[in-house]
C-alpha cells in the first residue's frame, strides 16, 4: 500500500466544537476515521496527524519529502502567512494537495491568500470533510 500523510494545522483538533456553523459538527476523530477508511478503499495507508506547532508541521513536510510520501495538507491558519511551510512544501518529492473544509475565498479578506497554493499540486476547498476524500482520490490517481 502506498503511504499518505494527512496533515492538519492549528485548531483542527477542535473540530466539532470550533465554529460548527463554518466547520460542521463532525469531530477530528470523525475526520481521521473518514480519511483512514477512504484510504483503505483506495489502497492507501493513511496516517492522520494534527499540530498547532508550525515547526512540527515543517518537520512533517520534510519527512514526507525525504520519504517521497504524498501529502494531503490542511495548513489552517498557516495557509495565510507561513513562508517556512511554503518553502518546505517547495521541496516536495510527491503530490501534495492543499485542502480546506470551508471555502477561504468566501470568507474574511485575510483568508483569501494562500502562500502555499503555488507550491502544492492542487487545492480543494469548500466541500467540508469531503475535501479530504477528494484529495485522497486525486493522490490515488496521481502518477507524480
Amino acid at each position: 500500500m502506498r503511504a499518505v500523510l494527512v496533515l492538519n494545522g492549528p485548531n483542527l483538533a477542535r473540530l466539532g466544537s470550533r465554529e460548527p456553523d463554518v466547520y460542521g459538527a463532525q469531530t477530528f476523530a470523525d475526520l481521521a476515521d473518514l480519511c483512514r477508511k477512504t484510504g483503505e478503499e483506495l489502497g492507501l495507508a493513511v496516517e492522520v496527524r494534527q499540530t498547532d506547532d508550525e515547526a512540527e508541521m515543517v518537520g512533517w513536510i520534510h519527512e514526507a519529502a525525504d520519504g517521497r510520501i504524498p501529502v494531503v495538507l490542511n495548513p489552517a491558519a498557516f495557509t495565510h502567512y507561513s513562508y517556512a511551510l511554503r518553502d518546505a512544501i517547495a521541496q516536495r518529492t510527491a503530490p501534495l494537495v492543499e485542502v480546506h473544509i470551508s471555502n477561504p475565498s468566501a470568507r474574511e479578506e485575510f483568508r483569501h491568500t494562500s502562500v502555499v497554493a503555488a507550491v502544492a499540486t492542487g487545492t480543494i476547498a469548500g466541500f467540508g470533510l469531503q475535501s479530504y476524500v477528494l484529495a485522497l482520490r486525486a493522490i490515488a490517481q496521481s502518477a507524480e
